[in-house]
């Protein structure tokens, strides 16, 4: 409905447009070819072959996508936006921005704000603004417990109505299984889905880095894996006696995507995702104690890498997101063990994902796949693919365009990230929305309407 009257409120003024020249690769319907694109009060009307005229459609504007890859818009299932309550690491404008840049059209943001999302009307402000700023679909998760304390279970079925798409602890684990195993009766007894992060609130939990041979030999207080195994073991012994759905959120070991892919057999109804930057980096990276390195999960070794790797190639790992958390400056620019964990990464989960992509020797489709239908799946949205009559949310990018990160590239308020100087291939061009031209990179950056 929220949507809807969103593209009833902009239809007065939205542009009929054609993009042509471009290679479109959509994975819904196994489409990568040149194609050409119309598009009409926000949806797309025609997909024809280059050069074809539609009969009575007269474009208002033509963009040309010569060399260039056309995507339905990415979807990240992992975005802190920071608001409310963190304003000094970031503002909803400016990661709406960053995530555009990225060329994601559709986000899902966390329960851990200052206040947490566990009442109806934080939910609704979070998605009044975000609607807004005309930019990215903005899905909010509701607090699984008041206050993310473990303690009580929230008013699930009021958040769902006010726009939760499924429910979450975040990072902060429930102590009282008892209390876990409740709010998973009422989540699945209303079939909400629960996003659960594999984490013991025990074991590991004053260390800062992978628990191994590295970390021992830089004085570093260790996470083990049996902190995640542990974890999902419990989840999943509770979805049996629940028949809870799960969602489980930054899997970072060869342990735990094998428990995953046992659970999968099983028919426990499950998915996963992965951090983009779990499958590049790995601890032997932390030699310098830049606190940019600092994540929660941890960068676990090269074993666990290439297994989280082979889940996302052998589907047990079913989405790949940025898990976006930007910091500031003061709070990264301490020791290693103090620095605050998270990366910001909305600007980097395309290039990155294309490089994993071309060292996996995967198709581009596929790869897309992990970031477009994929996610939506997860979110039980009918996104994430360009079809006629469907919603013209689109990434339009350029393949081989080389670029070196930097703080002055990024258009999110935090510029936390170990690829800073680094050259990455692959940038995003231009993004619509709702059939709205947001973004031209060509252009300077954002349209006038979504500043």
């Amino acid at each position: 409905m929220a949507a809807a009257q969103r593209r009833l409120s902009l239809s007065a003024s939205l542009p009929r447009l054609r993009i042509v020249g471009g290679r479109l690769v959509d994975p819904a319907s196994k489409t990568d070819r040149p194609m050409d694109l119309w598009i009409d009060d926000g949806s797309l009307v025609a997909i024809t072959p280059p050069g074809e005229r539609l009969a009575g459609f007269s474009p208002d504007q033509e963009i040309d996508a010569k060399g260039l890859v056309i995507c339905p818009g990415l979807i990240d299932l992992c975005a802190r936006l920071r608001e409310p309550g963190f304003e000094y690491k970031a503002t909803l404008e400016s990661e709406m921005r960053a995530a555009i840049a990225g060329g994601v059209t559709r986000l899902v943001c966390p329960p851990d704000t200052d206040p947490p999302l566990d009442e109806p009307g934080l939910v609704e402000m979070l998605k009044h603004r975000a609607r807004n700023l005309i930019q990215a679909h903005v899905h909010p998760l509701g607090a699984l417990t008041v206050g993310l304390k473990g303690e009580q279970i929230t008013e699930m079925a009021e958040l769902s109505e006010a726009g939760c798409v499924g429910f979450s602890q975040g990072p902060i684990p429930i102590v009282n299984t008892q209390i876990f195993f409740r709010a998973l009766q009422y989540a699945s007894t209303f079939e909400y889905p629960v996003w659960f992060y594999p984490m013991d609130p025990w074991i590991g939990r004053s260390g800062v880095a992978h628990s191994g041979p590295v970390s021992g030999r830089l004085g570093l207080p260790g996470i083990p894996v049996a902190n995640e195994t542990i974890a999902l073991q419990t989840v999943f012994e509770l979805m049996r006696a629940t028949g809870a759905q799960v969602h489980v959120c930054r899997l970072s070991s060869a342990a735990g995507v094998d428990l995953v892919r046992q659970a999968k057999r099983e028919g426990l109804a499950i998915t996963a995702d992965v951090a983009i930057h779990h499958l590049h980096l790995i601890d032997v990276d932390l030699a310098d104690f830049d606190g940019n390195y600092r994540v929660l999960p941890p960068f676990r070794s090269q074993r666990d890498r290439d297994a989280l790797r082979a889940g996302v190639l052998d589907g047990t790992i079913d989405v790949i997101c940025s898990d976006h958390a930007p910091v500031d400056d003061d709070a990264k620019q301490l020791p290693f063990g103090e620095a605050e964990p998270g990366v910001t990464a909305l600007e980097l989960l395309l290039p990155l994902t294309l490089k994993w992509a071309q060292e996996s020797k995967l198709p581009l489709i596929e790869a897309i796949r992990r970031l477009t239908v994929n996610p939506a799946a997860v979110l039980g949205r009918d996104a994430g693919h360009l079809s006629v009559g469907g919603q013209a949310d689109i990434c339009i990018f350029d393949p081989e365009d080389h670029w070196t990160v930097s703080a002055s590239q990024l258009f999110s308020q935090g510029s936390n990230t170990p690829y800073l100087g680094l050259e990455l291939q692959g940038r995003v061009q231009s993004v619509l929305v709702d059939g709205r031209c947001v973004f031209e990179r060509s252009n300077g950056g954002f349209s006038a309407s979504s500043r």
